[in-house]
């Protein structure tokens, strides 16, 4: 008998939304890709459209105005780029490669507020970068703009701590995998991004209190280890160890397979603690602001969840010589 797959059991809480003009975004996206000049390869372009980054924007930001939806699938495509670079790439076993790419992103997000912020290099992730956020800083303040500048490179820290990993063949215990992981999945910018999107931005005391960092937190982990489970068999099949699956394996000396359900149970009871946190962080800052992040997170938590599901993004086979074919070694400014 065949034992049922517990991704499918997967439940949520919040209801399923999606942005009117995600044809639109479709759209633009494919053209702002190939314009931007960060996907080049056919091989490339053909798994670009078959994962749908415009659907997941659409998903996750669908209250979004329409510039903004846009913007999101041009954010999507640039960070599940850049992923794949640091994941199945040369990249991703080059700490010090991905310190060099990370001083020219963080000199990029240092403009407008510095006028003599100019990147040495000249990959095209930077270049592309450097288009989306002439389209996002506009939309923030100063303050919104150094928070998710901290972020972006807190990612980079955590890439390049995922590099040292691999290069010494290092598997890490749950406990930092599960704090890195926030890092490494770019969900504190993707959930920094909710505020210009949805025309707020919270107030530092909210920012700084400990009921908010808790939802957030439980938010995040919803987030990153759905996209673990669903990406499991992709990045197994590379050799990748940084999986919540793999992880949780690997401490209880299980396989795969007996870690499923167990990284499953953990995301069903994270969904569960997020409620809780949720209703505490109304309770005490019940606030135009508040509301408006906490659909942001909910929308989050369920456009991943359904995007997970329907993108052929993590069903296509996986090996050193399929990534060859739709790498581009372009955009870190290294051979893939």
């Amino acid at each position: 008998m065949t034992t049922p797959d517990p991704r499918a059991a997967l439940a949520c809480p919040f209801p399923a939304k999606l942005h009117p003009a995600v044809h639109t975004a479709r759209s633009h996206v494919d053209d702002w890709v190939v314009s931007a000049g960060i996907v080049r390869k056919p091989a490339s372009l053909a798994r670009f459209a078959n994962a749908d980054f415009a659907g997941f924007a659409a998903a996750t930001y669908p209250d979004t105005d329409v510039t903004g939806v846009l913007l999101m699938a041009d954010w999507f495509a640039w960070l599940f780029l850049v992923d794949d670079e640091l994941d199945d790439g040369i990249t991703g076993t080059r700490p010090d490669h991905i310190g060099a790419v990370l001083a020219d992103i963080a000199t990029t997000l240092r403009a407008p507020d510095d006028a003599s912020a100019v990147p040495v290099g000249n990959t095209g992730a930077v270049r592309a970068l450097g288009d989306l956020w002439a389209r996002t800083a506009p939309r923030a303040t100063p303050g919104w703009r150094r928070r998710f500048g901290a972020h972006v490179g807190e990612c980079f820290t955590a890439a390049a701590w995922e590099a040292n990993n691999r290069v010494h063949d290092v598997v890490p215990g749950e406990a930092v995998y599960v704090e890195r992981r926030r890092h490494t999945g770019a969900i504190y910018v993707c959930m920094d991004l909710i505020e210009p999107m949805r025309d707020t931005e919270l107030p530092d005391d909210v920012l700084a209190d400990p009921v908010f960092r808790d939802a957030l937190d439980a938010a995040c982990d919803v987030v990153c280890w759905t996209n673990d489970v669903f990406s499991l068999e992709k990045e197994r099949r590379l050799g990748e160890w940084h999986n919540l699956v793999a992880v949780v394996g690997h401490a209880r000396g299980l396989s795969d397979q007996d870690a499923l359900p167990l990284a499953c149970d953990m995301i069903d009871a994270r969904t569960a603690e997020y409620v809780e946190h949720e209703a505490a962080l109304l309770a005490e800052f019940d606030t135009e602001p508040v509301r408006r992040y906490v659909e942001g997170m909910r929308t989050w938590i369920r456009g991943n969840l359904d995007w997970s599901r329907a993108t052929h993004r993590y069903r296509e086979g996986a090996s050193d010589e399929h990534t060859s074919r739709y790498l581009e070694p372009s955009l870190m400014g290294g051979s893939s």
